[in-house]
């Protein structure tokens, strides 16, 4: 499984114990932070995953050729 949908899995998985509600607060709190990170290095992954395809889309010779994504554009 690629580190986005593993990511994506473990965020699911916090969401659904936050919102049983039976978790105490200070787990609570903990998972949150845990979420907050997991949904931070998703969110790094989509924007990197649509700077290729704005690269793909890019190409001046008509035809689709893949470049290096420089993360620095």
């Amino acid at each position: 499984m690629a580190k986005f949908e593993e990511q994506l899995k473990g965020l699911e998985g916090i969401v659904d114990k936050l919102e049983k509600g039976e978790l105490p607060l200070e787990e609570s709190i903990k998972l949150f932070e845990e979420g907050v990170k997991l949904s931070e290095a998703c969110k790094q992954e989509l924007e990197a995953a649509e700077g290729r395809v704005e690269v793909l889309l890019k190409q001046k010779s008509g035809g689709m050729k893949a470049e290096p994504f420089l993360e620095d554009e």
